[in-house]
This record gives structure tokens, C-alpha cells and sequence, in this order.
């Protein structure tokens, strides 16, 4: 009686699998999605789950959180049902399914959880069935019975004809000699199977699916006596053949297959690892014009990123998409894979024609459109769609296009479509200079770009890199701070400023390099000044410049970088407040006239008011009164002192 007491606990835990056991280690993602089923069916009775089932098809689905609200697989509509969680069966008369299944052995589990075709097969070999029913400890993939239906006739009659060879190897190739579990199946593992030692490979996913060689587990953890079953939604075969043999052999594959070589990527693709291939077809190639292919066949470094950009880091079989994904390439993209129906998708086109075949180091899905990477573009193709097509029309106008198309490495900055809303400039000198210091002589992403950066450009120009938090921005230099004086615009806008820097002493100051940011006063700014405090402002060089010096910050502030409020200290030693509302910019609450005049070493902001450093602001209201109150005081103080000193007297 006590060994029984101990059994007992054993063939429950057994029974009931790993979603009943105590707790233990973290859950898989396959358990996790059960438990969420078992917790929607719950109301149902125990050990009820609740299953999602493609409305039209078979395909059922254990339901996630987001399928459950969504009630949609690969964009199509589902229903709820609700079944016996694995492991479970209905009793007469109570609710749910309250009765673990019976223990018996894989022969005979087979036929409880369905499987009753892979039984029947089972039963036809010689061998095998005493295997199944006697003892040791197994693991089988059952194809379901419409998995062995939808097989081609002729690879079924195959199977058939040969039953103690074909048959019996290809059951075998479905077995494991050892117990596995579903909280054993990792992402990119492989199983020995019992047919000659041949691998099977295993996907677990973090959406719940788990596949096995690319077939769906459907119901898994059916516990046997001897053994577990899992339920499959596919007969597999085994897997001889790498990525890189696969695309020798295929025909369709001819342009790929060449591309690869000459790429140097038949090393990766016929390695180690897990890898999905989005392979072109000969179609792909030939849907692109001749010229743009033969370039990119032609330079290496774009054929590789081209090539890169169709490769998968792991491996995704076309089952565990039910949803989109945003999976990254080799080659550093994002792409977004996803379904409609049964049908993939990529980036949201149903290009591929053929999924699912499966490799000893990943799996390939055949795609009949290029997905060519912006890294293998060039300038003109990649502003082809865009809105700066009338920037790229004056490049041509201008006699560029050998730069926006060859080999060149260029950063191109084109003025959207929106700058030339009044007209464009016609085709001369000034304008091909002009648009020659738009294209940066180096290959530069933003990722690369750093606050301060010089950039040099074709026309000899240099530009500036701003980065702010929100904010990145390139701007010219156009003149060093000092030669405000030297422009006929500027003289007159200005020239009471130029004036005062130089009475100031400041001028060397402007002039050194650095990054400056200087909101400068008008000539209106300053007649706006009372005619006796100009005077004698500018009569006292050590107040001008201190006022002066208030209005020079210590870094550089282009009007992008503001946002709500920047504090920018000055060289006076105060702060500034700069802020930014409805595209007007403020310091100090002074609206600013004229933003971003760039020079060589700052930026100025031209400003209609003369800044008052706080230490020269005349005294608020709030501290005359109390200068009123104190004054009152103290003569409180001493008319109460004569006033005892007569009590004295």
C-alpha cells in the first residue's frame, strides 16, 4: 500500500503534464499560451480550454492574449470554441473535463489523442507496433490524419507500397528513443531521430508556436506509459541539404545562385546556424532594369548588402506567423513579415510563392520581388519615390547626375518638395554651387552624426551638425561672427551693434573660434533706447560690454534645438531663457526678428530690444514696496526712540 501511495502522485503528475505540475523552472512560451486558454475556458469547467478556429478551415489555435481580443489569425476571423485541454476528457454528466486521460502506451495513445491514421500506418509495419507497446521510453510527432490526406498521391502510394521500408522509415524519422517534453523543445535545437541518427529540427517561438521541421505542433504533452505523443499538422521528412546546396540545385535559382558566388556569401550559407533565406527567384531578378541589376552585380559592397538584406538572423518557419513581426536582416534592416490568409507577406506584398523549405541550417521561402536596401541604391533611385523629386530634376538640370548615380560616396541633403513651392531657381553658376554644397563628400548616416561635427562639401562649403534631443540639423557656415560689417544686409541692420562690440573691446572675442550663440540688437533696438542712456552706455566700456556680453551664449542654439524652454548661459555669466512657441522663438520673452544666420563659429539671432542683464533691470514693483515698507519702518524705529526719550525727561 505505501508503494502505491507513492506511484499514484507519479502517474498523475505524468497525466497532467507541465501546466499542472508544482511550480518550477520559467515556463515556455508554448505552456504559457496553454495556461492562457485554460484561463479564458475556465468558466466552462476545469480543464477546459479555450481554442481559436479559422473560420472556413481546421486550423485551431491556441489563443493568446492579443489573438483573444483581436479574434483574428493572419487577418482572417476566427471563432471560440472551447475543448478538453490536453491531457483531459469529458465525463457524462459533470462540466468541463474533469478526468485525465488514461495512461496506456504510445500505440494505443495514438488513437485516444486522434492520430488514428498515423495508428493504422503503425499497424501496417512489422515491427513497429511491438515497439510502440512494449517497453521503454519514446517521443512521436504524429502527423494528424488530415496531415497524411493532404499528402501528393504519389508520395503517399510510395509509403504504402514499401510498408516495412518506406513506411516503417518514415514513421521512424517521426520518433525519438527518449521522453520529450514541450518545456524541453528550444528555439534551434535538434533531435536525433530513430531513422538513422537524422536530425529534427525544432522552432519554439516567443508567440507560443513550436514547430517541427516547420510543421505546427498542434496538441502536444500526451503522456503514454512508454513514451509522449505530440499531434502535427505536417508528415516531415528528413533534411539533407544546406541553404547553399539547395540554391545549386534549384533551377529557378540561376541569377541568386551567381549573385552568392560573387558575393562571397556561399561561405555563411552553407555553414553553421539558423538563418531564413528570402531567396529571389530568376523572376525577381528580371522584374528590376537591366542597368540598375548589372551595377549592383558589378560592386560588391551593394551586392553583398543587397544579398544581406534577404537573410534572416533565425530561422521563421511560415506556421509561427500569425501576426506581423519585425524581423531583422543581416544587413541591419527591418523587415516586416507577416500573413494574410494563407498567404505570407513581406512589407506587406504577397511575394512568396513557395515557403517552407527546409534546410539543415535554416529554411528558405522563395520571393518573386527584390528587396533591395537603401545601402545598395543609388542617390538618384533612392529620391525616385520621394518628396524631393524637384531637387533631384535641378541635379539633372544641372549637369550632377554622375554623382547621384555612380559609385561616389555622398550624403545628399534635398530640399524637400515644399521648399520650391514659390518656383525654382534657374539653372547657372550660382545655382550649381549652390547645389553642389548640398552633397557631402563622405557616406554619412545620421546614426554618425554628432553635435558640432564639420561636414565638407563638394562645392568647397562647410557645414555644421546640430543635435539636440529631439533635433538634428545641418546648417551652413556662412560668415565669422566678425565680418557682420561686411555685408551690405547685415551693415544695415546692424551696424549700431558692430559699432558697440568694437567700443566694447569685444571684438577679438567674436573673432576667436568657438561656438557662440548671439542674439543681436538691431540699429531699431538700439535708437529705441532713450537718447541720454545710449549715450552714456556707450560712453562706459565696461558696461557696454557686460550688457554685450548677456547677449553672447557660451554654446550654440540654432531655433530647431529650442523646444519649450532652453537656459542658455551667457558670457556675462547669467542665464538666458530662450523658448519656442508656435514656430516664434523668444529670449527672455523678446520675440526674436530673424533666426539661424550662420558663420563660422556660431549662430546669430537678430533681436528688435536691447537684454537687461537682471543685476541692470529696474526694481519690480513687489521690491519698491518693500524698499517703501522698510524706509517706513526705520522711521517708525526713531520716532519711537524720541518718543521714550521725552517719557524720560
Amino acid at each position: 500500500m505505501a508503494l502505491l501511495g507513492r506511484l499514484l502522485p507519479l502517474a498523475l503528475a505524468l497525466a497532467l503534464g507541465p501546466a499542472a505540475t508544482p511550480a518550477g523552472p520559467a515556463r515556455s512560451p508554448y505552456q504559457l499560451v496553454l495556461q492562457h486558454s485554460r484561463l479564458r475556458g475556465r468558466q466552462h469547467g476545469p480543464n477546459v480550454c479555450a481554442v481559436q478556429k479559422l473560420i472556413g478551415t481546421n486550423k485551431k489555435y491556441f489563443t493568446n492574449c492579443k489573438q483573444w481580443y483581436q479574434r483574428k489569425i493572419c487577418g482572417k476571423s476566427t471563432v471560440i470554441s472551447y475543448e478538453c485541454c490536453p491531457g483531459y476528457e469529458k465525463v457524462p454528466g459533470e462540466k468541463g473535463c474533469p478526468a485525465a486521460l488514461p495512461l496506456s502506451n504510445l500505440y494505443e495513445t495514438l488513437g485516444v489523442v486522434g492520430a488514428t491514421t498515423t495508428q493504422l500506418y503503425t499497424d501496417r509495419t512489422e515491427k513497429l507496433r511491438p515497439e510502440m507497446e512494449g517497453p521503454g521510453s519514446f517521443t512521436i510527432f504524429a502527423p494528424s490524419n488530415e496531415a497524411w490526406s493532404s499528402l501528393p498521391a504519389e508520395v503517399l502510394d510510395s509509403l504504402v507500397s514499401n510498408v516495412n521500408i518506406e513506411l516503417l522509415n518514415a514513421l521512424r524519422y517521426h520518433m525519438v528513443d527518449r521522453r520529450v517534453l514541450t518545456d524541453e523543445l528550444k528555439h534551434g535545437m535538434a533531435l536525433t531521430s530513430m531513422y538513422q541518427n537524422s536530425n529534427i529540427q525544432i522552432h519554439h517561438y516567443p508567440n507560443g508556436i513550436v514547430t517541427v521541421n516547420c510543421a505546427r505542433l498542434l496538441k502536444a504533452d500526451h503522456h503514454a506509459t512508454n513514451g509522449v505523443v505530440h499531434l502535427i499538422d505536417k508528415v516531415i521528412s528528413t533534411v539533407t541539404n544546406n541553404i547553399q546546396q539547395i540554391i545549386e540545385i534549384e533551377d529557378t535559382f540561376e541569377t541568386l545562385r551567381a549573385a552568392v558566388a560573387a558575393s562571397g556569401l556561399n561561405t555563411l550559407l552553407e555553414g553553421d546556424g539558423q538563418y531564413t533565406l528570402l531567396a529571389p527567384t530568376n523572376e525577381a531578378f528580371e522584374k528590376i532594369p537591366a542597368e540598375t541589376l548589372n551595377r549592383i552585380l558589378g560592386d560588391p559592397e551593394a551586392l553583398r548588402d543587397l544579398l544581406n538584406n534577404h537573410i534572416l538572423k533565425s530561422a521563421m518557419c511560415a506556421e509561427a506567423i500569425v501576426a506581423g513581426l519585425s524581423l531583422e536582416t543581416l544587413e541591419g534592416t527591418t523587415l516586416e513579415v507577416g500573413c494574410s490568409g494563407d498567404m505570407l507577406t513581406i512589407n506587406g506584398k504577397p511575394i512568396i510563392s513557395n515557403k517552407d523549405v527546409l534546410a539543415t541550417n535554416g529554411v528558405i521561402h522563395f520571393i518573386d520581388e527584390l528587396l533591395i536596401p537603401d545601402s545598395a541604391k543609388t542617390l538618384f533611385e533612392l529620391a525616385a519615390d520621394s518628396d524631393v523629386s524637384t531637387a533631384i530634376d535641378l541635379f539633372r538640370q544641372a549637369g550632377l547626375s554622375s554623382h547621384l548615380s555612380g559609385n561616389e560616396r555622398l550624403t545628399l541633403l534635398a530640399p524637400m518638395n515644399s521648399v520650391f513651392k514659390d518656383g525654382t531657381p534657374p539653372i547657372n553658376a550660382q545655382t550649381k554651387n549652390l547645389l553642389l554644397n548640398h552633397m557631402i563628400k563622405d557616406q554619412l548616416a545620421s546614426k554618425y552624426l554628432y553635435h558640432g561635427q564639420t561636414l565638407d562639401t563638394l562645392g568647397g562649403k562647410k557645414l555644421r551638425v546640430f543635435v539636440y534631443r529631439n533635433w538634428c540639423g545641418i546648417g551652413a557656415h556662412d560668415d565669422p561672427l566678425r565680418p557682420l560689417a561686411g555685408d551690405v544686409f547685415r551693415v544695415r541692420i546692424h551696424s549700431m551693434l558692430v559699432a558697440a562690440i568694437q567700443s566694447a573691446g569685444l571684438t577679438e572675442t567674436l573673432n576667436r573660434e568657438g561656438v557662440y550663440t548671439v542674439f543681436a540688437p538691431t540699429n531699431e533696438a538700439f535708437q529705441a533706447l532713450p537718447r541720454g542712456e545710449l549715450n552714456k552706455l556707450m560712453g562706459n566700456a565696461k558696461e557696454l560690454a557686460n550688457i554685450l556680453k548677456y547677449h553672447v551664449g557660451d554654446e550654440i542654439l540654432v531655433s530647431g534645438g529650442i523646444g519649450a524652454l532652453v537656459r542658455l548661459k551667457s558670457l556675462q555669466g547669467d542665464k538666458l531663457e530662450v523658448s519656442s512657441k508656435n514656430n516664434m522663438v523668444s529670449v527672455n520673452k523678446e520675440p526674436v526678428a530673424d533666426v539661424d544666420i550662420m558663420a563660422t563659429n556660431g549662430v546669430v539671432h537678430a533681436i528688435s530690444s536691447v537684454l537687461q542683464p537682471p543685476a541692470n533691470r529696474p526694481q519690480e514693483r513687489g521690491d519698491e514696496l518693500a524698499d517703501s515698507a522698510l524706509e517706513i519702518f526705520k522711521q517708525a524705529s526713531a520716532f519711537s526712540r524720541r518718543l521714550l526719550e521725552r517719557m524720560r525727561h
